[in-house]
């Protein structure tokens, strides 16, 4: 264990020690408000290119295992936490998480604050950092070098992170729907839930055309979670315009859902410092119930929130919004089968208030009324 450094492009440095592997990475500073999960963060691919801080002070104790894998791989730049566990303690631990940090050549940090870094953070607004682990570089060279990496603002990522050929998820139980699942950085949690309603899941790549997609006859169109600049998305942005004029039921996640919303023709934008945890405060307006939902997101769809809009599809509304601030966290036109929403509603690992959207999916596809009137 040696010296370790926390550097943010504005200057800002934080010293401790290091942990994981050796070495330098980049990426953008985001802090997760969860105190349980870590391993669901490190493998969903929508953190791709993010360092992620850890605002839970202790992290580690029930050590990592294959079952709660989202994904094939960590994802994250970085990883920064207070206090690591030393120890293992969950009967379900199959190895330690500085094992796999080792393994898989992520570079973190230890001991430092991280609640001062997440306060930092919520002042000053997101912005790249790198993490310097036992290399001999003076601070003005680290600083200059966390300057040159690059920013998340126009990065097209999704590329990176989604399947290179598609394949299947088999419905549970009787086979009741097909539906067409675009990857964007799609998580494991969710063809899993759409597989236990009866779903059988088509996971396509991100660069899927419409003849693929309508080659299995979906029932419905699932427009997944993902990292990066969702203004970067034309191509599919295109794709969900053309399923749109076919009255395709549609359901977007996260960065589906800001895809969804420029197919509708409104802009997205960066927010100061993002949504990202287990513990977001969502009002779904259609019923007035709010629900705690997870969180991991750093662009936002921006719609007018109150009484309906117009669009090229007819008429839609804002269906859900973030009560600590307001954002836009949810979609759905009124004359077509399609809806979305911003944060996660598998919650792995989460809260599952926001299940219930899965089952509005499927009230779509059984020629129900649309999502925004249930």
């Amino acid at each position: 264990m040696g010296n370790a450094f926390f550097v943010l492009d504005d200057g800002k440095i934080f010293e401790g020690q290091s942990w994981g592997s050796d070495g330098e990475s980049y990426g953008e500073a985001v802090f997760s408000t969860g105190m349980t999960g870590y391993q669901e963060t490190l493998t969903d691919p929508s953190y791709h290119r993010q360092v992620v801080i850890m605002t839970a002070p202790h992290i580690g104790n029930t050590g990592m295992n294959k079952t709660d894998e989202e994904s094939r791989k960590i994802w994250v730049s970085g990883f920064v936490v207070r206090d690591p566990s030393p120890i293992v303690s969950n009967w379900r631990a199959e190895r330690s998480l500085e094992d796999d940090l080792v393994e898989q050549g992520i570079v973190g940090i230890s001991n430092v604050d991280t609640r001062a870094i997440t306060r930092h953070l919520r002042e000053c607004g997101v912005m790249r950092v790198g993490i310097f682990s036992n290399l001999d570089l003076t601070r003005e060279e680290m600083v200059k070098r966390v300057r040159k990496s690059p920013e998340m603002s126009g990065a097209q990522l999704s590329s990176e992170v989604s399947t290179e050929s598609k394949y299947v998820v088999p419905a549970i139980g009787k086979k009741l729907f097909t539906v067409a699942a675009i990857d964007l950085g799609i998580k494991a949690a969710t063809p899993r839930l759409m597989s236990e309603r009866g779903i059988e899941v088509h996971i396509f790549p991100q660069d899927v055309s419409i003849d693929e997609l309508l080659e299995i006859s979906p029932d419905g169109v699932f427009l997944s979670n993902g990292p990066g600049d969702p203004s970067t998305m034309v191509e599919v942005v295109s794709l969900v315009r053309e399923l749109l004029l076919k009255e395709i039921p549609i359901f977007g996640i996260c960065f589906g859902h800001q895809i969804f919303g420029r197919a509708l023709g409104f802009e997205t934008y960066k927010l100061r410092y993002g949504h990202r945890g287990i513990n977001q405060p969502v009002m779904d307006k259609t019923t007035n119930k709010v629900e705690i939902t997870a969180h991991n997101h750093g662009f936002a769809v921006q719609a007018p929130v109150d009484g309906t809009f117009d669009t090229v599809y007819g008429k839609g509304e804002v269906t859900h919004i973030c009560l600590n601030d307001g954002v836009v966290e949810g979609l759905a036109l009124l004359d077509r089968p399609a809806f979305s929403v911003q944060y996660h509603p598998e919650a792995a690992a989460g809260p599952h208030d926001a299940g219930y959207l899965f089952d509005r999916f499927v009230d779509l596809m059984k020629g129900g009324v649309n999502a925004s009137a249930k």
